[in-house]
């Protein structure tokens, strides 16, 4: 674990570094859309207006949300104690800076969140699969670029959100639909 805890302080720092004036500020918004799970309610409404399938995918995506944050946040960050990044000794650029979490870094759950939604709703609605795990990408690396998650925090929470959105999505096909 030492040689990847140390790959992924160096991988944190070269992001740090980078100089990126003309997508920092676009990444920090997003980043900060995504807190609570704002981001993912506002397309889950989105999603609900494409009739039946269109609020089958916003509700399992939410589902799986709420799924994804419980285990995340009541177990894995209690289980594994990580502390978050040093943005200043990084060197992370000011016009990133999104507020620094009070809770440990380990692992992301603005990460576990967009990936279990893009997961859950993008497998009610196929045609929004590609976009929303596009979004939840980008979601996933505004944590690192804004300072907030070393890259294995990230790709972790990620992984959990995957799995917790393909685990709602086979609970969703066995329970019956309504008529």
């Amino acid at each position: 674990m030492t040689e990847l805890d140390h790959v992924d302080r160096l991988v944190y720092a070269a992001v740090a570094g980078s100089k990126t004036p003309t997508i920092d500020d676009g990444l920090r918004r997003l980043s900060n859309a995504a807190n609570n799970s704002r981001l993912w309610m506002g397309v889950a409404a989105g999603l609900a207006l494409f009739g039946p399938r269109g609020r089958r995918a916003a509700a399992s995506g939410l589902i799986a949300i709420a799924a994804t944050s419980a285990l995340t946040n009541l177990l894995l960050k209690t289980t594994v104690v990580r502390s978050r990044p040093d943005r200043a000794s990084a060197a992370v650029a000011r016009s990133r800076h999104v507020r620094m979490p009070e809770s440990t870094s380990f692992p992301s759950g603005h990460s576990a969140s967009a990936f279990a939604f893009a997961t859950a709703a993008g497998d009610a609605l196929p045609i929004a699969t590609v976009p929303l795990h596009a979004v939840a990408g980008a979601v996933a690396y505004s944590r690192v670029h804004t300072g907030v998650h070393y890259p294995g925090d990230v790709v972790v929470g990620s992984f959990v959100g995957f799995i917790v959105g393909t685990a709602v999505n086979a609970a969703f096909k066995i329970v019956p639909r309504r008529r």
